[in-house]
């Protein structure tokens, strides 16, 4: 096998339709389906599960993507060390959240691509607390994401800003007063619309467990923007990043509670992997996020 053969595999992992694959790699479908038979042959096992109404990989085809992930990502390394540092090319991958692009990445984003135009960038969006997973598994090359509270093997972190988490209730005219118990807010008669995992949820259920408190949850959501949408909506009270607060279109429809439990804040940064970070496309954008941040950071 060759790296035109992986590109072309890991094309059709990403679309699961051979037509459009085909399309996207300027091939026949005649051609891609012979380059998936010699891999399958290669590899002695089938990559995907077809029929006459779907595409999907199988359990060898769910390895191979990521050893066919892998083995470009070292080849681009390869390429870039050869080159020199003069020549930076390739493909850099990024996940964010929609709050990330709008308000952390388009400067950084702007001046990475002023400097690299040979580099082709590949963004994509989702919630937040999806971030580092995308990382782990091996999808993305770099995420903004949330500092964990402990640190986690082979991955990197370099922190751009901190930002508090809020508690939120709707602002409907001349709100009801909110249950309170010992001068903050009763997490325990209070409906709560709550993230379904991530930082803030593991932070909020640790405070609620010392406290010996059985919250009162009417909804669970995935991604903070989807929180505050519930909460303008009457489901309940949730907590967010006042960073996602400050750029969301309903932030005049809820309102900070004060009287509410203290959590600490959030640490936003990038996020990679070592092996990434040695692939010069993906060191470059993280010296360049470095050298905007103030924060030195050595891996």
């Amino acid at each position: 096998m060759d790296i035109r053969e992986l590109e072309i595999f890991l094309t059709v992992a990403e679309l699961l339709h051979f037509g459009r694959a085909s399309q996207a790699c300027n091939l026949s479908p005649s051609a891609l389906t012979r380059t998936i038979q010699r891999l399958e042959e290669e590899v002695e096992r089938p990559l995907f599960i077809r029929d006459n109404r779907r595409v999907a990989l199988s359990p060898a085809g769910e390895q191979f993507r990521t050893y066919a992930r892998r083995a470009l990502q070292d080849w681009q390394a390869f390429r870039g060390t050869v080159k020199g540092k003069e020549t930076i090319s390739g493909t850099l991958s990024i996940y964010a959240s929609i709050t990330a692009v709008y308000s952390l990445l388009p400067r950084l984003l702007e001046a990475f691509r002023s400097a690299h135009r040979e580099v082709q960038l590949e963004l994509s969006t989702g919630a937040a607390e999806r971030a580092v997973a995308q990382v782990q598994s091996g999808e993305i090359d770099l995420a903004v994401a949330a500092l964990p509270d402990r640190q986690q093997s082979q991955l990197e972190f370099l922190p751009i800003i901190n930002t508090p988490l809020l508690f939120i209730a709707p602002k409907q005219g001349d709100p009801a007063p909110l249950p309170v118990r010992d001068g903050e807010i009763d997490l325990q008669r209070t409906p709560l619309v709550l993230p379904q995992k991530g930082l803030s949820r593991r932070r909020l259920d640790q405070w609620l467990k010392t406290r010996r408190i059985t919250p009162n949850i009417s909804s669970e959501v995935s991604g903070n923007e989807a929180i505050i949408a519930m909460v303008r909506l009457g489901c309940g009270i949730g907590i967010v990043p006042e960073l996602v607060l400050a750029r969301s279109p309903f932030r005049d429809e809820v309102r900070v509670i004060e009287a509410a439990p203290q959590l600490a804040p959030y640490v936003v940064g990038l996020c990679s992997t070592r092996r990434n970070l040695q692939r010069p496309v993906v060191r470059a954008f993280w010296q360049l996020a470095e050298e905007r941040s103030g924060v030195k950071v050595d891996f």
